[in-house]
C-alpha cells in the first residue's frame, strides 16, 4: 500500500515536474524573445534621437512609440506577476525568472527615464532656438523698416529745401526784374498822368459849359411841351412799350426749343417706363397667358395702360409754350399764359403718380412674396419700393414750383418779384434732385434685373422685357441730368431776363397790362412799318409801252402752257382708266389660267403609271429640245400613248418649270448651307487667332514682368545694401546745403534791402520834380 502511494505520489510528482519544465521552457523562450525586442528597441530609440535632433516632426512619432513601449513594458510586468505564483512551487525556477524580470525592470525603467529627460531637453532647446530665431528676424524686420522710413523721410526733407531754395531764388529774380520794368513804367506812367490831368481840366470846363446849356433848353422844353409824367404812378408806366430786344427774343426762343427737345425726351422715357412697366406685370411673377394674375396687377395695369393721356399733354403744353414765345413778343413771366397749361398737364401726371404709387408698392410686395424671390431680389425690390417714392415727391416739388412760376401771369398777387430768382434756383434744385433719383432707380433695377435673369424660371420674355425696361430708364437718367444741366446753365440768364419789361425794374402790374402793352407794340410795330414804306418810283411811258407788250406775249404764252397742261392731264386720265381695264382684265386671265391649270393637274391624276412617264420622257424631250435648235429636225419622236388624254403644251411647261424650280430651290438651300458654314468656320477660325495673339502677347508681358520682377528684386538688394551707407552721406550733405542756402537767403535779403532803398529815392526824386 505505502509502495503504491510512493508510487502515485512519484508519478503526480513527475507529471508535475513535467509541466514544470514545459512551462519553464516557454518562459526561457520569452524571455529571449524580449530581450531581443528590447535590443530591438533599443536600436529603435537611438535612430528616433537622431531624428528628434533634425526633424521636429519625428518628435510626434518618437513619443507615441515610446508610449506604446510603455505600455508593452506593463503587459510584461503583469505576466511576470501573474507568473510569480506559479514560481512559488519551484523556488529555484521562480528566483531565476524574478530576478531576471526584475533586471529587465529596471533596465527598462532607466532607459525610459533618460529618453524621456533627453526628449524634454531637446524640445527646450529646439523651442527656445525657434522663439530667438523668431525675435531676432522681427527686430531686424522692424530696425530695416525704421531706417527705410528715416531714409525716405530725410529724402523728402532734402528734396523738399533743394526745391524751396530753387524756387526762391527763382522769385527773387523775377522779382527784381518785375521792379526793374515796374520802375521804368511808373516813371512813364507819371509823364502820361500829368500830360492827361491837363486834358481832363480844359474838356471837365468845355464839358461843364455844353451840360448847363444843354440843362436850360431841356427845363424849358419839359415845362412848355409835356403835359404830365407818366413814369410817376406804376399802373401806367407799366403800359409803356419797353425797348424791342430782338437778341433777347431769338435767344429765349432758342432755349424754349432746346426745353422743348429734352421735354420730348422725357415724355419717350416715361411713355415706354410705364408701357414696359405694364408688360412685365402681364409676365412676372405669373404669366398671364399661363395662369390669372391678382386683382391688384389686373388694376395697376389697367391703370398703366392710361400712361399716354397723362404723359403726351406735357410734351403738348411745352410745344405750345414755344410757339407763344416768337421775335414780336416781349417774354417774361407776366407774359407766358401757356406756362400755366403746362403747369396744369403736370399737376394732372403727378395725380396720376399718385394714384398708381400704392398699387406699384404692393406689387413689389407680391414679388417679395413669391416662393422663388431670394432675399438680394427682396432687398432689390425695397429699394425700388424707396426709389419710387421719392420719384413721386421729386414731381410734386417739381411742380410746386413751377406752378408758383405760373402764377405772375395769371394772378398778380399770387407771387412777389423779389422772389422770381429764389423759385428759378429751387426748380433748378428739383431737377437735379430728379436727376438722382433716376440714377438709383436705374442701379437698382440693373441688379434686380441680373438677378432675375439668374433665376431658373426666368423666360425670354421676361429678360427682353427688364432690358426694355432698364433702356428706358437709362434713358430717362439721360434726359434729367441734360435738363438739369441745361436748367442750371442757364438760371442766371433767366434771372437775369425778369427785369425786361417797362421801365426795368418796375416791371408788369398785372396780365391785363401786360397784355395791353403787347397791343401796343404791335400798334407801335405796324405804325414804323407804315412810316417806312418807301414810294413807289414812276415808270416812263415808253417803257411802260415795252412792257405791255412783254405782258401780253407772256399771257399768250400762258394760255398756251395752260392748254398743253389740260391735255396733257386729260391724257393722264384716259391712261389711268385703261390701266384699271387692263388690270381687272389681268385678274380674270389669272383666275382662268389656275381653273384651268386645276383642270389639267385632275385630269393628269386621273391617267394611268405608264400614261404618267409617258408625259415625263416628253417633258424630257422637250428640254432637250429647246438646247439644241440645230439638233431638233433629227431627233427622234417620243410615242404618244393617248392622245386624247394627253398633257398639252402648258401642263408640260410647268412641269419643266416646276423641275427647273425645285433644283434651283434645292441648290440655293445647298449653297446658304456652305456659306452659312463657311461663315462659321471663318468666325472659329478668327476667333482661335485672337486667343492666339493674345496668349503670345500675354506670354511676352509675363515674361517682361518676371525679367522686372527679377531686376527689382535684385535693385532692392542692392538699395537696401546701400541705405546705411547713404544714410550719413546725406546728412553731411544736408547740413551743408543748409549752410550754403542761409547764405545765398542772406546775400539776396541784402540785395533787396538795397533796391527798396534805390526804389525809394527813385520815388522822392519823383515827387521832387
Amino acid at each position: 500500500m505505502a509502495s503504491a502511494e510512493l508510487q502515485g505520489k512519484y508519478q503526480k510528482l513527475a507529471q508535475e515536474y513535467s509541466k514544470l519544465r514545459a512551462q519553464n521552457q516557454v518562459l526561457k523562450k520569452g524571455v529571449v524573445d524580449e530581450q531581443a525586442n528590447s535590443a530591438a528597441l533599443k536600436e529603435q530609440l537611438k535612430m528616433k534621437d537622431q531624428s528628434l535632433r533634425k526633424l521636429q516632426q519625428e518628435m510626434d512619432s518618437l513619443t507615441f512609440r515610446n508610449l506604446q513601449l510603455a505600455k508593452r513594458v506593463e503587459l510584461l510586468q503583469d505576466e511576470l506577476a501573474l507568473s510569480e505564483p506559479r514560481g512559488k512551487k519551484n523556488k529555484k525556477s521562480g528566483e531565476s525568472s524574478s530576478q531576471l524580470s526584475q533586471e529587465q525592470k529596471s533596465v527598462f525603467d532607466e532607459d525610459l527615464q533618460k529618453k524621456i529627460e533627453e526628449n524634454e531637453r531637446l524640445h527646450i532647446q529646439f523651442f527656445e532656438a525657434d522663439e530667438q530665431h523668431k525675435h531676432v528676424e522681427a527686430e531686424l524686420r522692424s530696425r530695416l523698416a525704421t531706417l527705410e522710413m528715416e531714409a525716405a523721410q530725410h529724402q523728402a526733407v532734402v528734396d523738399g529745401l533743394t526745391r524751396k531754395y530753387m524756387e526762391t531764388i527763382e522769385k527773387l529774380q523775377n522779382d527784381k526784374a518785375k521792379l526793374e520794368v515796374k520802375s521804368q513804367t511808373l516813371e512813364k506812367d507819371a509823364k502820361e498822368c500829368r500830360l492827361r490831368t491837363e486834358e481832363c481840366q480844359l474838356q471837365l470846363k468845355n464839358l461843364h459849359e455844353d451840360l448847363s446849356s444843354r440843362l436850360e433848353e431841356s427845363l424849358s422844353i419839359i415845362n412848355e411841351k409835356v403835359p404830365f409824367n407818366d413814369t410817376k404812378y406804376s399802373q401806367y408806366n407799366a403800359l409803356n412799350v419797353p425797348v424791342h430786344n430782338r437778341r433777347h427774343q431769338l435767344k429765349m426762343r432758342d432755349i424754349a426749343g432746346q426745353a422743348l427737345a429734352f421735354v420730348q425726351d422725357l415724355v419717350k422715357g416715361l411713355l415706354n417706363f410705364h408701357t414696359y412697366t405694364e408688360q412685365r406685370i402681364q409676365i412676372f411673377p405669373v404669366d398671364s397667358a399661363i395662369d390669372t394674375i391678382s386683382p391688384l396687377n389686373q388694376k395697376f395695369s389697367q391703370y398703366l395702360h392710361e400712361n399716354a393721356s397723362y404723359v403726351r399733354p406735357l410734351e403738348e403744353g411745352m410745344l405750345h409754350l414755344f410757339e407763344s414765345i416768337t421775335e414780336d413778343t416781349v417774354t417774361v413771366l407776366e407774359t407766358t399764359v401757356k406756362l400755366k397749361t403746362f403747369s396744369e398737364h403736370l399737376t394732372s401726371y403727378i395725380c396720376f403718380l399718385r394714384k398708381i404709387l400704392p398699387y406699384q408698392l404692393k406689387s413689389l410686395e407680391e414679388e417679395c412674396e413669391a416662393s422663388l424671390c431670394t432675399s438680394a431680389l427682396r432687398a432689390r425690390n425695397l429699394e425700388l419700393s424707396q426709389d419710387m417714392k421719392k420719384m413721386t415727391a421729386v414731381f410734386e416739388k417739381l411742380q410746386t414750383y413751377i406752378g408758383l412760376l405760373a402764377l405772375p401771369s395769371t394772378e398778380p398777387d399770387g407771387l412777389l418779384r423779389t422772389n422770381y430768382s429764389s423759385v428759378l434756383t429751387n426748380v433748378g434744385a428739383a431737377l437735379h434732385g430728379f436727376h438722382d433719383v433716376m440714377k438709383d432707380i436705374s442701379k437698382h433695377y440693373s441688379q434686380k434685373a441680373t438677378i432675375e435673369h439668374e433665376l431658373p424660371t426666368a423666360t425670354q420674355k421676361l429678360i427682353t422685357t427688364n432690358d426694355c425696361i432698364l433702356s428706358s430708364v437709362v434713358a430717362l437718367t439721360n434726359g434729367a441730368g441734360k435738363i438739369a444741366s441745361f436748367f442750371s446753365n442757364n438760371v442766371d440768364y433767366f434771372v437775369a431776363s425778369l427785369s425786361y419789361g417797362p421801365k426795368t425794374a418796375s416791371g408788369f402790374i398785372s396780365p391785363l397790362s401786360a397784355e395791353c402793352m403787347l397791343q401796343y407794340k404791335k400798334k407801335a410795330a405796324a405804325y414804323m412799318k407804315a412810316l417806312r414804306k418807301p414810294l413807289l418810283e414812276s415808270v416812263p411811258y415808253e417803257e411802260a409801252l415795252a412792257n405791255r407788250r412783254v405782258l401780253l406775249s407772256s399771257t399768250e404764252s400762258r394760255e398756251g402752257l395752260a392748254q398743253q397742261v389740260q391735255q396733257s392731264l386729260e391724257k393722264i386720265s384716259k391712261l389711268e382708266q385703261e390701266k384699271e381695264h387692263w388690270m381687272l382684265e389681268a385678274q380674270l386671265a389669272k383666275i382662268k389660267l389656275e381653273k384651268e391649270n386645276q383642270r389639267t393637274a385632275d385630269k393628269l391624276k386621273s391617267t394611268s403609271s405608264g400614261q404618267a412617264v409617258g408625259v415625263a420622257q416628253e417633258g424630257v424631250a422637250v428640254v432637250t429640245a429647246a438646247g439644241q435648235e440645230d439638233a431638233s429636225a433629227k431627233a427622234v419622236p417620243v410615242p404618244v400613248h393617248s392622245t386624247s388624254l394627253a398633257p398639252d403644251v402648258e401642263s408640260r411647261e410647268d412641269l419643266i418649270r416646276n423641275h427647273y424650280m425645285a433644283r434651283i430651290v434645292e441648290l440655293t438651300s445647298q449653297l446658304q448651307l456652305a456659306d452659312s458654314k463657311s461663315v462659321h468656320f471663318y468666325a472659329e477660325c478668327r476667333a482661335l487667332s485672337k486667343r492666339l495673339a493674345l496668349a503670345e502677347k500675354s506670354k511676352e508681358a509675363l515674361a517682361e514682368e518676371m525679367k522686372v520682377a527679377s531686376q527689382n528684386n535684385s535693385r532692392l538688394q542692392d538699395e537696401l545694401t546701400t541705405t546705411k551707407r547713404s544714410y550719413e552721406d546725406q546728412l553731411s550733405m544736408m547740413s551743408d546745403h543748409l549752410c550754403s542756402m542761409n547764405e545765398t537767403l542772406s546775400k539776396q535779403r541784402e540785395e533787396i534791402d538795397t533796391l527798396k532803398m534805390s526804389s525809394k529815392g527813385n520815388s522822392k526824386k519823383n515827387k521832387s520834380r
